[in-house]
């Protein structure tokens, strides 16, 4: 079964770069999605951190990072650009965050976003597949690097298109009441959990709070065509490896997307978290 999946994931792969090679992307801002780092689960989302490692370095040298804050304002500016621009961004808040992908965001001098479900930090719940948290305490150590911006992630990592619409003011409030006062910082930026949108007044009240909110997309976002609201971010996986990476660096790849969207909604169906 594995062996299965393992070839259908590398065929979709080879689609997503065909249907590029049809229709290439023009220079825009692509926004990377990394969960983990150190490979000590089996999922495709928790890298080995030398494959961490080398595509931070390629990064580095590619002189193209930018913090989220500066890709809002490009984005806002609405001039179009004539390179691509990447913003580094992680979810969730696992203990690997602070102890695998900051050191290595320290020595190539790289600016990320986390976005933090709190709930997780401040009750030290385990995250799923045996993720454990952060401590407030290392947190506050990254963010003191200069390097790592704090973003919403909600407070219990929950879908805001299933909460009840009285709950979903009261999930984003704690989430931020959480980080200022943990942190001394006020998260300006949203992602919603497992690129799930929210219902219509659920947005609502995720724009009345944060400068900006992303989703999924895997493609570049485009100045003056972009909906801060509705990023598109690219989540890197162990299966890219270096060369889809590089792809999905470029704002490649976005067929992986619909098929995973596709996918989603029936994995999703049932989920409130």
């Amino acid at each position: 079964m594995a062996a299965l999946k393992q070839v259908a994931m590398r065929a979709v792969k080879l689609a997503a770069v065909t249907a590029d090679r049809l229709r290439p992307s023009r220079p825009g801002i692509v926004v990377l999605i990394y969960h983990r780092v150190g490979g000590r689960s089996p999922l495709q989302v928790d890298l080995p951190t030398s494959l961490y490692r080398s595509q931070m370095e390629a990064l580095a040298a590619s002189g193209r990072v930018i913090t989220l804050d500066e890709a809002a304002a490009l984005l806002s500016a609405g001039r179009e650009l004539e390179s691509d621009r990447i913003v580094i961004t992680f979810d969730d808040g696992t203990a690997d965050f602070a102890d695998e992908a900051v050191p290595v965001l320290a020595d190539l001098h790289l600016p990320a976003t986390l976005y933090l479900a709190t709930a997780f930090v401040e009750e030290q719940r385990p995250f799923p597949d045996e993720g454990a948290p952060l401590s407030w305490s290392a947190l506050a150590d990254a963010v003191a690097t200069g390097l790592v911006t704090v973003g919403s992630h909600t407070h219990r990592h929950a879908l805001l298109d299933r909460l009840p619409p009285g709950e979903v003011a009261d999930e984003l409030d704690r989430s931020i009441e959480l980080i200022g006062s943990r942190l001394g910082v006020t998260p300006d930026h949203f992602a919603y959990p497992k690129a799930v949108a929210g219902s219509a007044a659920a947005e609502a009240e995720v724009r009345q709070r944060f400068r900006s909110a992303a989703l999924a997309g895997t493609r570049a976002n485009h100045p003056g065509k972009t909906d801060l609201y509705r990023l598109a971010r690219s989540p890197i996986q162990v299966a890219d490896g270096m060369e889809w990476f590089e792809r999905k660096a470029a704002g490649g790849m976005a067929l992986e997307d619909a098929l995973r969207r596709v996918a989603n909604r029936r994995r999703y169906a049932g989920a409130t978290t």
